[in-house]
C-alpha cells in the first residue's frame, strides 16, 4: 500500500487533506488553506497539483466530478485515516513537550 510514503504529513499535506473533508475543487484549496491558517501556510499551484496527483494515486482522495478544466475531489477512508494518524502523532508531540519542558 502507498501509505508508507505519507506516514508523516507536512503541514501543506495535512491542510490539503483537511480541505477535502467536504467535496471541493482543487483550485479552492489554496484559498481555504490560507484562510484556515491565518496565512501561516500557503500552498502554491505546483505543490497543490503535484500532491493532488499523489493523493489520488495513493487512494487518499477521489475525483468526484469535472466542470470544464476544474476537478472536484473528496477525502476517501484512506485519507481520513491518514488525517487521524497525523492528528494522534501531533497530540503525542504536544504531550511530550508539556511533560518534558518546564515553563
Amino acid at each position: 500500500m502507498a501509505r508508507s510514503k505519507f506516514q508523516t504529513l507536512t503541514e501543506q499535506m495535512f491542510y490539503i487533506l483537511l480541505c477535502f473533508q467536504e467535496e471541493c475543487f482543487g483550485t479552492e484549496v489554496m484559498k481555504s488553506v490560507r484562510e484556515m491558517t491565518g496565512g501561516r501556510v500557503n500552498v502554491g499551484p505546483g505543490t497543490l497539483y503535484n500532491l493532488l496527483e499523489q493523493f489520488t494515486n495513493a487512494d487518499m482522495i477521489e475525483q468526484t466530478r469535472t466542470e470544464g478544466r476544474r476537478r472536484c475531489y473528496r477525502l476517501t477512508e484512506t485519507g481520513r485515516e491518514a488525517l487521524r494518524e497525523e492528528y494522534e502523532r501531533l497530540k503525542c508531540q504536544i504531550h511530550d513537550y508539556e511533560l518534558y519542558i518546564k515553563s
